[in-house]
C-alpha cells in the first residue's frame, strides 16, 4: 500500500501508538474491524534490542497478547495519562486489540476508573476467555487471530455511556480536544458540575483530562502525516497558549519533544513499517 492510501486509511484510526509501531522488528500489521466498538487489530514482532517501548495517552482500552511459546500471556491496558514504558519482551510476537477511544468492553470486571493508568491479566478479569486466549496465542496467522477474537466478541456487550457523556465525547473528538468546558455547558445545556460528574462516572476521568489526550493524539497525527510541520502553527491550532506550553505538554505525554519526535518518526520511517491488511 502506497503512502497516500495508507494515510487515508490511518486517518480513520484516531488512536496512535507510534513507539509501539517503531518497536516492531520489521512490519507492524494493522487490520480494521467490522465491529463498531473495535478500532483495529495489530500484530508485530518486537525488536531484539533492550530499548524501552513507551505507550502514550489515547483514551483506548487495549488487549495485548504475548504469543511466546513458553510463557504466553494477555494483558488488558487502560489508557495512560502520560507516556509509560509498556515492558515488551524482546523478540516476542504480539497480537493486539484496540477498542475505539471512549469504549469500555462490558466483559471486563473492572470500572473505567480502575483501568486508567493500570493493566490487568486478561484471564483474571475474564476467566471465560481462556479458550480464545489459548487459540489466539497458539495461532501463527494474524488473520486467524483477528477472526478468533472477532468471533469471541460477537456475544459480548459494551458499556453504554450516558447520552450526556456521548455528546461530550463526540464534541471533544470533533474539536481535536480544543473545546472548553464552558462550550460543552452551552452545547449540552448542563452545568459543568453535572458534566464532570457524569463523564467521570462513565469514563473514569474528567472531560478536561480526556480533551488533553485527544489534543495530544491530534498533534501526533499531524506530525506523523505531514511533510512539513510548523510547530508554532500547530500549537496555535490546538489551542496552546504558546509554543513553549505545547512543547512541555507534548514531552510529558509522548516522552519526546516535538522536534525529537519528528526526527525519530521520519528517520525510522514510521509509515513504511505499517502494513494494512
Amino acid at each position: 500500500m502506497s503512502n497516500s492510501p495508507l494515510i487515508s486509511y490511518l486517518a480513520g484510526i484516531r488512536s496512535k501508538q507510534p513507539w509501539l509501531v517503531l518497536s516492531a522488528e520489521e512490519a507492524f500489521s494493522l487490520s480494521g474491524s467490522d465491529h463498531p466498538a473495535i478500532s483495529h487489530f495489530y500484530s508485530f514482532e518486537s525488536k531484539s534490542s533492550e530499548e524501552q517501548t513507551f505507550v502514550i495517552p489515547d483514551g483506548c482500552v487495549d488487549i495485548l497478547f504475548d504469543c511466546d511459546e513458553n510463557r504466553p500471556s494477555a494483558e488488558v491496558f487502560g489508557t495512560p495519562t502520560e507516556a509509560v514504558n509498556v515492558g515488551l519482551s524482546k523478540g516476542n510476537r504480539y497480537f493486539g486489540v484496540r477498542f475505539v477511544s471512549g469504549v469500555m468492553p462490558d466483559f471486563l470486571n473492572v470500572s473505567a476508573g480502575e483501568l486508567i493508568n493500570h493493566h490487568y491479566n486478561l484471564l483474571d478479569l475474564v476467566p471465560q476467555a481462556n479458550q480464545v486466549f489459548e487459540e489466539i496465542v497458539g495461532s501463527p496467522k494474524f488473520s486467524e487471530q483477528t477472526a478468533l477474537f472477532g468471533s469471541f466478541f460477537e456475544s459480548q456487550d459494551i458499556r453504554q455511556p450516558s447520552a450526556l457523556t456521548s455528546q461530550a465525547l463526540s464534541s471533544i473528538c470533533e474539536s481535536h480536544g480544543t473545546i472548553r468546558i464552558g462550550e460543552l455547558e452551552r452545547m449540552t445545556g448542563y452545568t459543568s458540575r453535572t458534566l464532570q460528574r457524569q463523564f467521570l462516572a462513565d469514563m473514569g476521568m474528567s472531560p478536561k483530562a480526556f480533551s488533553r489526550i485527544i489534543r495530544c493524539q491530534s498533534a501526533v497525527y499531524d506530525i506523523n502525516q505531514s511533510d512539513e510541520v510548523a510547530f508554532s502553527d500547530l500549537a496555535c491550532e490546538l489551542g496552546f497558549s504558546d509554543q513553549a506550553h505545547f512543547q512541555r505538554e507534548f514531552k510529558q505525554l509522548v516522552n519526546a519533544t516535538p522536534l525529537d519526535y519528528l526526527n525519530r518518526v521520519k528517520h525510522q520511517t514510521y509509515l513504511d513499517k505499517i502494513r494494512c491488511l
